[in-house]
């Protein structure tokens, strides 16, 4: 078997991150690797750390949306600004994820599925940033979001 390339390797480490993920609708994770491919972090979209959800949180997508914390947001809270020169997400960042991992430094962003509804190819055009996507990597065929979720 070949040996990852630094891409797959850090795309399957979001997707893993994903995996534990509490949102029943959608699953998103994200990994940080420093300037010599050593990670720093993984993280995944959910609630506040220790933070039991009411009963029936889980419902309503639409009511619940605004509670959620980012995959990105939760993995920039592990590292400091220009520690990280790679991230990964399974699904391509906001907007205000884009600026947050272009506030902190991040040079490379590989992402799996699309998100349209995203301004960060823009973002990362403006700064300077490389946004790859790398849709096929170890464990891609595992879905992180119901059918009907479609972006």
């Amino acid at each position: 078997m070949a040996r990852l390339s630094i891409p797959q390797y850090v795309m399957a480490l979001a997707h893993v991150a994903a995996l534990r993920s509490e949102d029943p609708y959608r699953k998103v994770g994200a990994a940080a690797l420093d300037k010599d491919n050593r990670v720093i972090g993984t993280a995944y979209n959910g609630l506040f750390p220790g933070f039991t959800a009411p009963p029936h949180f889980w419902d309503s997508r639409d009511e619940r949306q605004k509670f959620m914390l980012h995959a990105e947001i939760n993995l920039c809270s592990l590292f400091r600004r220009g520690e990280a020169r790679v991230v990964a997400c399974t699904t391509m960042p906001c907007t205000s994820c884009m600026q947050a991992l272009c506030a902190h430094g991040v040079k490379t962003i590989y992402y799996g599925l699309d998100y349209k509804k995203s301004e960060a190819p823009a973002i990362a055009s403006l700064y300077g940033v490389e946004l790859i996507q790398v849709p096929e990597y170890p464990l891609s065929n595992i879905p992180l979001r119901l059918i009907e979720d479609a972006p």
